[in-house]
Formats: C-alpha cells, sequence, structure tokens
C-alpha cells in the first residue's frame, strides 16, 4: 500500500518552499554586521534558577482564565539550541502540550516600557527565526529597545513538547534540542547531487515519522499467524471507529475506512473470495459509523476474525496470486497504522492555536509581567500576524477585549484571493482525502534535502530562492541555520484550513461557518501591517486586502522596498541584512505610540 507524498520531488519541495519563512542571497555576498545596541550583540546566560507556580490570571473572563489551571515552569539548564536568556514553559488546557516560550530581558541602560512583546512565528517554524545570531537578531533588538520580549514556539514547533508529567520538561526540552542538532548536522554533512536527491529526500522523510510504503512487499514464507493479524485489524477497526481522535470530521472517518478496504480488495480481485469480502466489509463499514461501545467492539471482533478466515482460505487456494496474501495483509494492516498513528499525534488545526495555544501565552506573560492596564503588544510573521487578525476578528465577533494594546503583522493575510501568491501551490493539499494520504507535510525535511541543491551548483532548486528572499538580503550563513533549524513538521489539519484563505471570504474557523476577516471592523486595536514588495508568498495587495477592513484611524499600511532597492521578499522582514535599518525602525516607532498605559 502506498501513500505518496507527491508524485514527485519538485511538488514536495514546491509545498515546503511556500510553507517557509527563510531567505536566500547569492553565494558570493559579503555579510555586513548590523550596527545594533548593546544588548543585541552578546547572548546572556540566564539565571540559575528553576520554579514552578501556579498560574494566576489577570483577566476574569472565565473563557481566558480557564485555559490555564496547570503548573508552568522555567527551566534551569536551556538546551543550548535556546539562546533567550530565560525558557519558560506554559501548560495548555485539555493536552499535555508544554509550549515554550523564549524570553528577552532587556538591559538596565534600555528605555522603560509598559507593556510586555509577544513575538509569533509563521506556520512550521519555531524561535529561531527571530533570534539568527547575535548581530541578526530581532528579538535581541527589541529586548535592546527595552522591551520584555517572549517568543512562543506552537504546539509542535521547537522546543514545545508533548509531555505530561511537568518533572520531565527540562528532560525532554534537551532531547528536542539534540534531535534538531543532530538533524542539522546530518543536513550539513551530505553533499547532495541532483540525481542522489530523490533517495536522500526518501530517507529523510523516513526519519521524520512520515510512512513511506513500499508498493511491492517482498513475499517472505511466515507461518500464518491468524490471532496476531484478527487482533490487528481489530485495533485499526477500532481506531477507526473512534473516528481518528476527531481527525477533521465524520466523513473523512468514512473516506479512512474505505482506502483501507480497497487495499485489501485489491490482494482479492478475480478471487472467488471476492464477493464473500464485500459482503464483510458491508458490515464493517456500517459499525464503523457507530459510536463505539462494547457492543461495537465484539461485533468488530467477530468481522475482523471472519475477514481474516476469508484471508486465510485464499491462502489455501491453489491460486498463484494469493500464495503470499498473508504477508500482504499484515503489511497492509502495520502502513495503515502507522498512518493513523501520525494523524492522532498530529492532532490539531488554526484554531487550536487561535483559542487554546495563544490565549494561554497571553495570561502567562501578563501574570509573569503584570502591566498595568492588563495588555500586551505583539508582532506577528506571516501565519503570527494572521492569527493575531483572527484574535482582533473572534472577540469583536464575541463582544470582549483583546488582550492586546497594538499589533504589528509582517507579511500577513486572512485573504489572499486577489493576490498572486505562491501559497497557491497548497491547493491540491485543500482536497480532505488527498489530506488523509498525507497526514503531515515534513516542512524541516523537505528544506533540508533541498538545501544543498538550492545552494550550491548547479543549483538544482535555485527556482526556491526568490519564493522567500530578495537576491543579496540575507548572508549565506544565516540562510544555513535557518532552514537547518527553524522549520517543523506541519499536521494536514492545519492546511487544510488555511488553504481556505484562498477561497471567497478568505479563513474561516474549523467549522466553515465563521468568516475571519468579517469583524475585523469592530477592533479597537490599532495595527501597522508591513509587506515586501517583493514578497512573492503574501504580496502587497494580499496584506492590503486585510488591512482595508480595520478601521482607517487604526490602521498603518506600509509597503517596503526600494525601487532602487533594497527589496524585501517574505522572510526578509525579519531576518533579512537591512531589516534593522528599514524595518525594525518603523516598528519601534509605531509601538511607541502605544506604549502608554491606559
Amino acid at each position: 500500500m502506498s501513500y505518496p507524498i507527491q508524485s514527485d520531488i519538485r511538488s514536495a519541495i514546491q509545498i515546503a518552499a511556500v510553507f517557509r519563512h527563510s531567505q536566500h542571497y547569492r553565494h558570493h555576498l559579503i555579510y555586513h554586521r548590523r550596527l545594533l545596541p548593546p544588548a543585541v550583540i552578546s547572548y546572556r546566560n540566564a539565571p540559575s534558577c528553576c520554579f514552578t507556580v501556579k498560574f494566576r490570571a489577570l483577566s476574569t473572563n472565565n473563557s481566558d482564565t480557564a485555559i490555564q489551571r496547570a503548573a508552568i515552569q522555567k527551566v534551569s539548564n536551556k538546551p543550548p539550541l535556546c539562546t533567550a536568556d530565560e525558557l519558560h514553559y506554559v501548560s495548555v488546557n485539555n493536552c499535555d502540550w508544554k509550549l515554550a516560550l523564549w524570553r528577552y530581558i532587556p538591559p538596565p541602560q534600555a528605555p522603560k516600557r509598559n507593556h510586555p512583546l509577544l513575538l509569533l512565528s509563521g506556520v512550521g517554524t519555531n524561535a529561531i527565526g527571530y533570534d539568527l545570531a547575535p548581530g541578526s537578531s530581532f528579538a535581541r533588538y527589541m529586548s535592546g529597545e527595552g522591551f520584555d520580549t517572549w517568543v512562543l514556539e506552537l504546539r509542535g514547533a521547537g522546543l514545545s513538547v508533548q509531555e505530561s508529567d511537568a518533572t520531565n520538561i527540562e528532560k525532554s526540552a534537551n532531547t528536542v534540542s539534540e534531535q534538531m542538532e543532530a538533524a542539522a548536522d546530518n543536513a550539513t554533512e551530505k553533499a547532495l547531487s541532483a540525481a542522489q536527491q530523490s533517495t536522500d529526500v526518501q530517507s529523510t522523510l523516513e526519519e521524520s515519522d512520515i510512512a513511506v510504503v513500499k508498493e511491492e512487499p517482498t513475499a517472505i514464507s511466515t507461518m500464518w499467524d491468524e490471532s496476531r493479524v484478527v487482533n490487528q485489524l481489530t485495533e485499526t477497526f477500532m481506531l477507526l471507529s473512534e473516528r481518528v481522535s476527531g481527525f477533521l470530521n465524520e466523513s473523512q472517518s468514512r473516506i479512512m475506512s474505505a482506502k483501507l478496504f480497497d487495499q485489501i480488495s485489491k490482494l482479492l480481485e478475480d478471487s472467488f473470495l471476492y464477493e464473500r469480502f464485500n459482503e464483510t466489509r458491508g458490515k464493517l463499514l456500517s459499525l464503523l459509523e457507530s459510536r463505539q461501545n462494547s457492543a461495537v467492539a465484539d461485533q468488530i471482533k467477530d468481522l475482523s476474525q471472519k475477514l481474516v478466515n476469508i484471508i486465510e482460505e485464499g491462502q489455501r487456494s491453489v491460486s498463484p496470486p494469493l500464495v503470499d496474501l498473508h504477508e500482504r495483509l499484515t503489511t497492509t494492516i502495520e502502513d495503515f497504522q502507522k498512518q493513523l498513528d501520525l494523524i492522532v499525534k498530529y492532532d490539531w488545526d488554526f484554531d487550536h492555536y487561535l483559542e487554546e495555544d495563544v490565549p494561554a501565552v497571553m495570561e502567562y506573560i501578563k501574570a509573569q509581567t503584570a502591566p498595568k492596564d492588563g495588555k500586551l503588544l505583539a508582532i506577528g510573521h506571516s501565519m503570527g500576524g494572521i492569527l493575531l487578525y483572527a484574535r482582533l476578528s473572534q472577540c469583536g465577533l464575541e463582544g470582549r477585549e483583546t488582550g492586546l494594546a497594538a499589533i504589528v503583522t509582517l507579511a500577513s493575510s486572512l485573504d489572499y484571493t486577489s493576490s498572486k501568491s505562491a501559497l497557491k501551490l497548497l491547493l491540491p493539499l485543500a482536497d480532505p482525502a488527498q489530506a488523509l494520504n498525507v497526514p503531515v507535510v515534513p516542512l524541516g525535511a523537505l528544506l533540508a534535502a533541498a538545501y544543498p541543491l538550492s545552494s550550491r551548483p548547479p543549483y538544482v532548486l535555485s527556482w526556491l530562492n526568490d519564493m522567500i528572499s530578495a537576491t543579496d538580503m540575507m548572508h549565506p550563513e544565516l540562510l544555513k541555520k535557518l532552514v537547518l533549524n527553524n522549520f517543523c513538521t506541519i499536521p494536514a489539519k492545519l492546511i487544510l484550513q488555511l488553504t481556505t484563505a484562498f477561497r471567497e471570504g478568505g479563513l474561516r474557523d474549523r467549522s466553515g461557518k465563521i468568516f475571519y476577516k468579517d469583524n475585523l471592523h469592530k477592533s479597537n486595536v490599532p495595527v501597522l501591517a508591513l509587506a515586501g514588495d517583493k514578497d512573492l508568498i503574501c504580496p502587497p495587495e494580499a496584506v492590503y486586502e486585510t488591512a482595508k477592513l480595520i478601521p482607517e484611524h487604526l490602521v498603518t499600511y506600509k509597503v517596503l522596498g526600494d525601487a532602487n532597492g533594497p527589496h524585501f521578499a517574505h522572510y526578509d522582514l525579519v531576518g533579512g541584512r537591512m531589516a534593522a535599518e528599514h524595518v525594525y525602525p518603523c516598528i519601534i516607532q509605531f509601538l511607541s505610540r502605544y506604549d502608554e498605559t491606559s
């Protein structure tokens, strides 16, 4: 059985390219070190203390405070990968995820500010993009300007961990850090050629939890272990009957069931068993639509036994195609179980970020910093900015406070329909059936595999460069660090929801009934919306499509870039070599205006 990532490597890398926020430059570029505040130039060590505190909320809003009741922890021994002053972990209600928060503490000589600052990254990225190097660090720059700066790593990103036991957080964080560094080292050591690319990507995907299945399993003569196969089938059907941990919606569990049965039926085509199999198949499909209970479980086990008996009968048949039938069936079940495990493991979408992760972290930061008016400043790049827009809209719809004093969005939009965004390459994955074939997109693995082919002769994948950075806008070593350390695996559920931004009405909630841009006009939060003149992922017209919906007296829209240079592509707004000169001061001026307490 096969679950293809894409039909060829170019398509796979296209999907990876349009979802990242990195950059590119010429190989011979001379690195210009930015002249940043003193606090930006050197990393400081975090205090060697560790404590656990109980969350206390500053808000009386039940929907906000209910999110956090578990213990929160600051790590005493940060993993080497974390270059912030402190590393904090925030618990999220209803799941085991502990979200990593990188904190940058302002130096004593910095201006005094009234609000802490939250930085949100793009889809499938971590905190490293905001802190590439001492001389090229947006987080350090903002800290040096007096802002108590916090960078959130959403669930599944960076050093965030799925850990139920709070005492193991530090150990888990160090394990994740070691794995990320090892993956980067491995990618660095590989001098890939175009001829090797397909093989190397296959290997990388297997290492990234992606089940790449052989189409023709090797026939192995083994004893027919009926009980084992019955148990495997029963476990698989039981997981399907639970609707795969709520993946997508109920119709998708039917698609998953049908896919498994189609694979099994192919083993029985043109045999006298086909009709009997279809009869059992129909009964099982009917059961899988029922809510699981003990009676359903017993029936599923009985039908699994019957199905295995049919297969066993085929095994005893003299029909040559069925000689290795039991081995093919076992392989089919095991591969299908791997795919189900991936779906359950990566079971979140955009609304999980919006309704659980971001509010949890906002409340935690306010508890730690105690701003007088109980509000934060926030900056979001790409999907990070989309999250901020969606929060303004959601709070406007519900008539509640956002908890934000002002926001800055960098290359973000809720509606891409009017633009020629390269993100439209993702539209094929808007088909739920195909998304089930590709339960996750291993962005980090794909980019690590593609990097040598885009940065060295013969530049087989050099066409990716313009997607992410304008010419000569970043030093090659920073690009290398960004590509090899900044990207993560993206769930299909998240991609499916984000693709609604390319349909009429723009981005929707998971129910499909709420359009996030519809309530932006109710917001009272000042917004600075920045666009890059050479951004192919979120072009200026896409940024404007959302900015124009905000009350005119509250929004500032600006396109960065000049006809004679410099130019700014998708990631140049955050980490490009000219960002400290052209982008950061614009942001500081805007935030300073709204940093007064009410």
